[in-house]
């Protein structure tokens, strides 16, 4: 006996629903760009537009999606992806975020001690009438020390901990302009210093000092990483904040640029 298929009966309200689907799926990935191979436990939201006249969506085809075609996470083959979820739910419009932390092996600058150093990746993949979108966004921490600071005290200058969360946008043919590991690079190059995860005191010194001949505001990280994503041609959006150390606020900076 067949079972009824409520989901699939007609709707008479007239309302189109933009984003319907499930949210918070973790399921393990293979992730691999060419130039950073991560395994890991990925965090999965799986959308469609529900169009006026349809009940509902079919949510246990998302979970079967993510488990046949996003396993093997490669960005490049995210537009491939993102089509057979399209037809697969019958839709125009179908949109996967993705968010999994990566590790990157970084070297401390005098004893050149190794440890990983984790960053916030997020994939934003939307399908809308076979045009294919990929955000993809890289979010890790830098040193800033402050110029003003520096500018009018006999001695030292203040200095925090900034996050840097840097968007890069592709579309169809270029999809995936700038890599994870490019774009983790570009932001730890921007700001005072590089933060590092393990440090022994040489290490200490040269950070430190390094950051006192490197002041920055949040306005010149901002600016710098948007010159360099712009020298490359990679559309983007990017924001900064100052966790402030002498402050009881923090400073925050953003742009966004599309050639």
């Amino acid at each position: 006996m067949a079972l009824p298929d409520i989901q699939d009966q007609v709707d008479e309200r007239g309302i189109e629903l933009d984003r319907v689907g499930i949210a918070g799926v973790q399921y393990p990935v293979r992730f691999n760009d060419g130039s950073s191979k991560h395994a890991g436990i990925a965090t999965f939201d799986v959308t469609v537009t529900l169009p006026a006249e349809r009940r509902g969506t079919h949510m246990s085809r998302m979970v079967e999606i993510v488990h046949d075609e996003l396993q093997d996470l490669e960005p490049e083959r995210l537009p491939q992806a993102l089509k057979v979820a399209a037809d697969r739910l019958d839709v125009d419009r179908v949109q996967v975020d993705i968010a999994l932390p990566m590790a990157f092996l970084v070297q401390a600058p005098a004893s050149g001690k190794e440890a990983w150093q984790v960053c916030d990746v997020e994939f934003e993949a939307r399908l809308t009438a076979g045009a294919a979108e990929l955000a993809v966004t890289v979010g890790t921490d830098v040193t800033s020390l402050c110029p003003c600071s520096k500018a009018i005290s006999d001695y030292g200058a203040h200095n925090q901990r900034s996050r840097v969360r840097l968007k890069t946008i592709g579309q169809d043919e270029d999809v995936y302009p700038l890599d994870v590991a490019t774009a983790f690079a570009m932001i730890r190059a921007v700001g005072s210093s590089p933060v590092f995860p393990l440090i022994k005191r040489p290490d200490e010194r040269v950070v430190t000092m390094d950051a006192h001949d490197r002041p920055a505001f949040v306005e010149d990280m901002a600016r710098d990483l948007s010159q360099a994503c712009r020298e490359r041609r990679v559309a983007h959006s990017l924001s900064v904040r100052n966790f402030e150390s002498i402050h009881s606020h923090d400073a925050v900076a953003s742009v966004a640029w599309h050639w």
